[in-house]
């Protein structure tokens, strides 16, 4: 999904901190940089733009950031930034607010107001995933969202579990990633993101209906993923688990999931499971027909049946040829 664009591995030690500023200035965004110069410097960073969201994961070892007046003056995109922490401690300072993260921890900022930043590792390297959204497009008052600025937020629960498991997949993903599809994702993320401002800055409300409904289908279609293995688990099942009726489930889907039926969604979404175990050497044990239990087909001969048509072949056929 990330392109690789930049690793501290490929330069030889005294031009590390160096580069790192000068990838970090055209990646994110211009930042004064210190690092201590005998700590022998180690960081990488891989990067995408989805449709106007640009998204960057990142490893790195301690540093101090500041994103000064002058900086600002210079060159200021009108970003909101959104970090997610993956590994280590980092502080952020900005205004008058000030975050302490820890791993799974999210915190909001701008690159219109002067930062600091604080990354102390004692072992190994930290990491996060940031993306970087135009103010514009996100559809909240700004004085709402400059409240949240530097503030310390959970990723552990409600939208923040979302947001924080939507830009985990990001940084992980390692399939190919045609255009169409970062414009779709792009969307995707920003629809997720102003949702998971406008909770925070108790503003639901103003947020949009397209909004709103985009990302209650994000919370739907995790509640599938969640529950494929369930036999029980169909289109009224999902909508009473949400305190929908069955005919706006289906229309959520119609309008906001490319025309794609509920029941598809859950079909397609068992068979990709089932395909990832089939190519597991680590479950190459494991019973073809047990495979199609554990995924929601208690019968093996529709499990085959629906497999060939989405794949064009069997799942023995297919379980030989990965493996």
């Amino acid at each position: 999904m990330l392109g690789d664009v930049f690793d501290t591995e490929d330069l030889p030690v005294r031009d590390r901190v160096e580069a790192w500023r000068e990838i970090t200035a055209n990646a994110l965004v211009p930042n004064e940089f210190r690092v201590d110069p005998a700590s022998g410097f180690r960081a990488s960073l891989r990067a995408a733009n989805l449709g106007g969201a640009q998204v960057a994961a990142m490893t790195y070892g301690s540093h101090r950031t500041r994103r000064t007046p002058r900086l600002i003056r210079r060159s200021d995109p009108e970003m909101y930034a959104v970090g997610l922490v993956l590994r280590g401690v980092q502080g952020i300072l900005q205004g008058r607010c000030h975050a302490c993260l820890d791993a799974g921890e999210l915190v909001v900022y701008s690159t219109s107001h002067p930062f600091e930043t604080v990354v102390d590792v004692r072992d190994g390297v930290a990491a996060s995933v940031v993306v970087q959204v135009p103010r514009a497009l996100v559809p909240l008052p700004p004085s709402r969202v400059d409240r949240l600025l530097a503030a310390r937020l959970p990723g552990h629960e409600g939208v923040g579990r979302l947001l924080a498991g939507f830009l985990v997949h990001l940084s992980t993903d390692t399939g190919p990633c045609r255009p169409a599809d970062g414009q779709r994702l792009g969307g995707v993320l920003v629809d997720l993101l102003t949702a998971w401002l406008a909770h925070h800055a108790d503003a639901v409300d103003r947020t949009p209906a397209e909004t709103r409904r985009g990302v209650q289908l994000l919370e739907v279609q995790h509640f599938i993923r969640r529950h494929l293995g369930d036999a029980e688990l169909t289109p009224a099942a999902v909508a009473a688990a949400h305190h929908i009726s069955l005919r706006s489930l289906h229309r959520l889907f119609r309008e906001h999931a490319g025309g794609t039926t509920v029941a598809a969604y859950i079909r397609a979404q068992r068979l990709a499971a089932a395909r990832r175990d089939l190519a597991d050497p680590r479950l190459a044990s494991r019973p073809v027909h047990a495979t199609a239990a554990r995924w929601g087909f208690p019968r093996a001969a529709d499990f085959t049946r629906a497999f060939r048509t989405a794949y064009g072949t069997t799942p023995s056929e297919y379980r030989a040829s990965a493996q």
